[in-house]
């Protein structure tokens, strides 16, 4: 009677979950959450955020990482670029606060102008600012602020103290040496930080929840933006009458400049008005003759000295978070890839920014996805080049070297839609930020709270509400912020001395820069690195790397990367043993205490032996990990989250070929979202498996029907999320 009492409420439940999650006749399921009451729930990780954000005191930096000020406790940040547009008064601010509490988020990156579109300062914006730090705080949530950009500024005609635009150039490098600019610019810093909220009296630099700000976004004299045709007239002449100045000051003369230079000039140059151009990024980190390297000098103590004098600025003016100065890439990761790094050293930690991105051409495809467009699928987990039939890239954003010993964060990252494999993204960012011990790993771009494919106005390529993505945070967040998967051993570091750096000799180990496996022969087969050497990226997928600014004879010490990287055999394992990429056949193996299970290409990889379970599945795509709750391990944990993935696509998703890699998108489709059904076995296979109960979890992890036990679980084919518990 109780068996069949049991199976007939299981019954009831599966039909409840059809029902929500309709199927498809083709296989796929409709992903349709209903509203979420925040009951209790096992997926909800509110639990891992303090009471309120800043209960431990302000964010502070202790030995490289981050650290609660009052108490010394290291501390990660899961994070997301948010809260969304759409969430306008407190009431939404609160709603999505405690969403994402809920799937493991403890900080915000809050991305957005407190600027009108004359330069002067928004008080709205500046309300709202202080309005999501302390709904935010509510949830356990840190806000960290990003409040300029020049792509949101174009200065007018006329406009009086930034000339020479015409209402449709952006301010390119301008921050960084226009004494005008500078001052309205603190003056919005001054602003925001010192204006008491109308709910507590107290001003942002008495906020500890506020965990810090960002000087600037993607800028930088050494990305291609800085260039001579780019930079209006009256403000390359005062770039130029400084860079002039400085040469005086080296050289006692503009002629012993030009001599020392070999005469090389370029049309710009009007000495005789005291002014001195630039020649082009390409020439520079190509040719790097003495007036390139005294051009990269100039720019690299300009842009430092910006850096510098608003930290100070905002020392001054009382305020206690973390400043960075910015996160933006260069024209050469090799040579000024180490230069733009050394300028944020004036900071408190180091940023950068970079995505996955898919193939995907098309106007205005740089922000939004539309029918026409065209895009390849591409994984990760094979490091496939970006461009369809090259040679495997190894590159990706997640690979993440720590520098001169400050903590680390990568504040814009995601895989881009509509790539099939994106659902690649969540365990891949949380198992190698564990692995490289990151310290902060910011999701692009919460722009709904809800399960929406199409939030705003445009289909967007960064949507972070969907089942791929945020649908996985909770087990992907569990490995991140608890550290399931043990940070790698330092295999490498790289003394890298500053003068060599402004000759322009660069890294052996360039950050964002692209190496095709044709270029493997040129890696050190040893622990010797030759000058002109790169180390081997895979690195990264082994364990961690340590580079530091010296004045001392740079050197790099490199432990023998062979017991890791095989590139006979395509695997790499990381030095704790916990990981293994086989991306010859894109699999990824996390076999950890309190974290085992495989992403990627299931059905090619047929059954997997775990330490405490066995999988297999015939997805061509999927992910399934099991994870402790209580911090046990897997083999006597009382409580796991097993988690279930494959991919995603809108309703009424169409594509048609292009050729063979490339397709075309005749419909990007509509809501709801739609998943694969899923299918395989788990067992788990622990001496007491069968003493562990089994429980259905709806979508928003809420429990259902009993499935059974955990000596062999067959996957429902519209479950993301089971329960084991004794």
């Amino acid at each position: 009677m109780r068996l069949g009492c049991r199976l007939f409420v299981a019954g009831l439940f599966l039909l409840s979950c059809r029902f929500v999650h309709a199927a498809d006749a083709d296989g796929w399921f409709s992903f349709t959450p209903k509203p979420d009451p925040f009951a209790e729930s096992a997926i909800d990780l509110r639990f891992l955020n303090e009471k309120f954000a800043g209960e431990h005191g302000f964010i502070a930096v202790k030995e490289g990482h981050f650290v609660h000020s009052e108490n010394g406790q290291p501390v990660r940040f899961w994070a997301v670029n948010g809260p969304p547009h759409e969430a306008k008064d407190r009431s939404a601010l609160r709603q999505s606060a405690r969403m994402l509490a809920k799937y493991g988020v403890n900080l915000v990156r809050r991305h957005g102008a407190v600027f009108d579109k004359e330069g002067e300062v928004d008080a709205a914006a500046v309300k709202q600012a202080i309005a999501i730090v302390e709904e935010m705080k509510a949830a356990g949530i840190y806000t960290h602020f990003s409040v300029y950009f020049p792509l949101w500024f174009s200065p007018r005609a006329g406009h009086p103290w930034l000339e020479g635009y015409d209402g449709r150039k952006h301010p390119f490098a301008a921050l960084m040496f226009n004494s005008k600019f500078q001052e309205k610019y603190r003056g919005w810093l001054k602003t925001l930080l010192t204006t008491p909220s109308e709910t507590t009296g107290k001003t942002l630099l008495e906020e500890p929840a506020l965990f810090g700000l960002e000087l600037q976004n993607e800028d930088s004299f050494f990305f291609w933006t800085f260039s001579t045709d780019n930079i209006p007239e009256p403000q390359l002449q005062i770039l130029e009458s400084r860079f002039a100045d400085w040469l005086k000051q080296k050289y006692t003369s503009l002629d012993a400049a030009f001599a020392a230079w070999k005469n090389q000039k370029v049309k710009r140059d009007a000495p005789a008005e005291g002014r001195v151009s630039f020649r082009p990024l390409w020439n520079i980190f190509n040719e790097k003759s003495a007036r390139d390297q005294d051009t990269a000098a100039f720019l690299l103590e300009t842009q430092t000295k910006f850096y510098r004098d608003t930290i100070v600025f905002l020392r001054q003016l009382g305020f206690k978070g973390l400043v960075t100065p910015s996160n933006w890439a260069t024209a050469s990761p090799e040579i000024f890839g180490p230069l733009e790094k050394l300028s944020y050293t004036t900071g408190d930690f180091i940023d950068r920014h970079g995505y996955f991105e898919c193939n995907h051409k098309g106007d205005n495809a740089a922000w939004s996805v539309r029918n026409g467009h065209t895009y390849s699928d591409r994984s990760a987990l094979r490091f496939d080049a970006p461009d369809p039939g090259k040679l495997r890239q190894f590159a990706h954003p997640v690979m993440d070297p720590h520098y001169d010993q400050k903590p680390s964060m990568i504040s814009e990252t995601t895989f881009c839609r509509p790539n099939r494999y994106r659902s690649e993204a969540p365990l891949y960012f949380a198992a190698y930020g564990a692995l490289q011990d990151s310290d902060c790993i910011v999701h692009f771009a919460l722009d709904s709270s809800h399960w929406s494919v199409k939030p705003g106005f445009w289909m967007q390529q960064w949507t972070l509400m969907t089942p791929a993505m945020m649908g996985q945070f909770p087990a992907a967040a569990l490995i991140y912020r608890r550290g399931l998967i043990s940070r790698g051993d330092l295999l490498a570091q790289i003394k890298l001395n500053k003068t060599d750096l402004l000759h322009l000799k660069g890294t052996p180990l360039p950050q964002d820069a692209a190496l095709d496996e044709l270029r493997l022969r040129d890696v050190p087969q040893g622990a010797d690195v030759k000058p002109g050497q790169r180390i081997d990226p895979l690195i990264h997928y082994a364990g961690r790397v340590a580079v530091s600014f010296v004045d001392e004879p740079a050197s790099t010490t490199l432990t023998d990367l062979h017991p890791f990287i095989d590139h006979v055999t395509k695997t790499v394992t990381s030095s704790s043993g916990e990981l293994r990429l086989d991306y010859g056949k894109g699999l990824l193996t996390l076999n950890a205490a309190r974290a085992q299970g495989v992403s990627g290409a299931l059905k090619l990889a047929g059954a997997i032996e775990l330490k405490d379970l066995q999988v297999s599945s015939d997805l061509e795509l999927g992910h399934i990990i099991a994870v402790s709750l209580d911090e046990k391990p897997l083999a006597t944990s009382g409580r796991i989250l097993l988690q279930i993935m494959s991919e995603e696509r809108e309703t009424g998703h169409q594509t048609e070929s292009v050729n063979g890699s490339v397709k075309r998108i005749v419909n990007i489709g509509k809501d709801p979202w739609q998943v694969k059904e899923f299918s395989g076995t788990v067992r788990f296979t622990r001496p007491d498996a069968a003493n562990l109960k089994v429980t259905a979890l709806d979508c928003t992890g809420y429990p259902g029907a009993s499935l059974g036990t955990a000596d062999q679980i067959k996957l429902e084919p519209t479950l993301v999320y089971y329960l084991m518990a004794r």
